[in-house]
């Protein structure tokens, strides 16, 4: 059956009951429907003292065509920490529209191990990303409006970096020419749309604390730059709090449920790339305040998403994670030693042990951060237990365990060794989390210290012109700030084309970018999109409602 077929069939809880696993009252739900609800910001304020409970994080090798299964393995950890009697959730980001009507398609896990509603949470969900992309736009507009009425703030027009937002894949308005049509339509400019998930207002919402902190935060907002080159903040454009307004009902995570009943929580979902790519704080916070173990995940591979989410959102919010899994799969690593996609189902195990390459790097990159690893076997049917074996060796090799999990085609049943490692790596009390630099180290060095130690690369360069950004960054008091590496996530070098784990290459920084409200400053380093086009053959283009009423073709 497909994905959708299997989320389908299965029976949903009254999201009341998930709730009561919680101990959350009814009367801290704000309902969506009979299987979705919003937790009252109030009841989350009430935890605080509550002790938290064990924080786990999925990650991953680097990306291929050929899949690794993050979503489906939280999802299936979660199931299968229930199954062996501990109180556990899961913690996920929203899907965007965009990559689901496009190529890369949903975010809700696959098989038996999903998040459902799946049509919901794929496509609107509780409207968070419209609001966020509501209030993105709201100070577009009021920008545009400044200037038309006199421009009192002497905005410099060929120098506002705040463009517009739209949640869908859409390649020609990545640049576009605004403001035409005559005197009343404002002055004409260049300008350019980014999808949602890459806004600095979705980075704010996930780093945010409570309300007050997201408004602190849009309020330091740079959007445009005066002639004489000082920065505009969201504050002068006196905005920010209408947008606090759009913000505030979304600001409540979202409640559903696993295929096994179990509690989901999913909430946010910033780029991976142009920003730290991990679900809300404000949820993974709360999690942690009602489960005693939280599963989340980061985006793309660990070189990217884990140390974002350690650099990034465990230092912004004061967060210890106490373990890690790292998900592999076999077609993956043998793509990375150098199979084609139309050869994975045969077994290749001269390939697969040049491709444990990058398995090996991910695991000594998360060990160190301080966090105990285990690697979890994505198993495909056509996966030969030659295969299995050898990944496990080699895993041994380097210290960690690797298990194999079938949570695809049995759900937590097919979790249940790992849940059992992970609750053992959890209790031993091994893990000595520490950020891979201090706040204090300039941002060229903080830079310099992630290509070179996680990369392994010889060094970082940058022309003349983005050094004396960077000095500038730093001499104007954001020298503080963790450093957000935009680079391509199929490779461990700037150059996607260079599977395993390339070394001695030079990562080249093309163009810095301030997100002085999220707090972090973004790095780009080689071609970064951020806003995709769809592919030539979209998946929009098979999404239907049947005669039943019922959508098919989503997966």
């Amino acid at each position: 059956m497909s994905d959708i077929e299997i989320a389908r069939s299965a029976t949903s809880q009254p999201i009341a009951e998930i709730a009561a696993k919680l101990h959350i009252p009814d009367a801290a739900l704000i309902p969506y429907g009979r299987t979705k609800a919003k937790i009252c910001p109030d009841h989350i304020a009430s935890l605080k003292d509550k002790p938290d409970g064990k924080l786990i994080l999925v990650t991953a090798i680097t990306p291929t065509p050929a899949g690794e299964g993050k979503t489906t393995t939280s999802v299936g950890l979660t199931d299968g920490l229930n199954r062996i009697g501990k109180n556990a959730l899961v913690c996920l980001r929203e899907p965007s529209l965009g990559p689901c009507f496009g190529m890369k398609g949903g975010a809700a896990g696959g098989g038996y191990a999903q998040v459902v509603p799946m049509e919901d949470i794929n496509l609107h969900f509780t409207g968070d990303f419209h609001a966020i992309g509501a209030a993105h736009n709201l100070l577009s507009a009021l920008i545009d409006n400044h200037i038309h009425w006199g421009n009192s703030l002497e905005i410099d027009a060929r120098r506002i970096v705040w463009k517009r937002v739209a949640d869908m894949n859409d390649r020609a308005l990545r640049s576009i020419n605004c403001g035409l049509g005559g005197p009343g339509n404002g002055f004409p400019r260049e300008d350019g749309y980014d999808i949602t998930v890459a806004s600095e207002v979705m980075a704010i919402f996930c780093l945010a604390t409570d309300l007050d902190d997201l408004k602190e935060r849009l309020n330091k907002i740079v959007v445009a730059y005066t002639r004489d080159h000082r920065p505009i903040h969201a504050s002068e454009i006196l905005g920010t709090g209408a947008m606090s307004v759009l913000l505030k009902d979304a600001l409540a995570p979202n409640l559903v449920q696993t295929l096994e009943n179990n509690p989901a929580i999913i909430h946010g979902g910033p780029f991976a790339n142009i920003a730290h790519g991990c679900n809300s704080v404000i949820a993974t916070k709360a999690g942690l305040k009602m489960a005693d173990y939280v599963v989340t995940e980061a985006g793309f591979g660990a070189d990217l998403g884990a140390e974002k989410f350690f650099d990034i959102k465990c230092r912004a919010a004061g967060l210890h994670p106490d373990a890690a899994v790292i998900v592999a799969t076999t077609r993956a690593l043998k793509m990375h030693g150098g199979v084609s996609k139309d050869d994975l189902d045969k077994e290749d195990l001269s390939a697969l042990e040049e491709g444990c390459c990058n398995l090996v790097r991910h695991i000594e990159n998360v060990k160190a951060f301080g966090v105990p690893v285990v690697v979890g076997i994505n198993r495909f049917t056509s996966d030969t237990d030659a295969e299995i074996a050898l990944i496990k060796k080699i895993a041994l090799a380097n210290g960690v365990k690797a298990i194999d999990c079938t949570h695809w085609a049995d759900g937590g049943a097919g979790t249940e060794e790992l849940a059992e490692e992970v609750v053992a790596l959890v209790d031993s009390g091994h893990a000595n989390f520490a950020p891979l630099y201090p706040d204090d180290m300039p941002i060229w060095d903080k830079v310099k210290t992630v290509a070179t130690r996680l990369y392994r690369a010889d060094d970082i360069i940058a022309d003349q012109k983005i050094r004396d950004q960077i000095q500038k960054l730093q001499d104007s008091g954001y020298g503080h700030f963790p450093v957000c590496i935009a680079k391509t996530q199929y490779s461990f070098s700037t150059d996607p084309t260079l599977k395993g784990a390339p070394s001695n290459h030079v990562v080249a920084i093309r163009e810095v970018r301030l997100s002085a409200g999220a707090g972090f400053i973004v790095v780009v380093c080689g071609d970064i999109m951020t806003m995709p086009g769809l592919p030539r053959v979209p998946a929009a283009n098979h999404i239907d409602i049947n005669e039943n009423g019922e959508v098919v073709g989503l997966f």
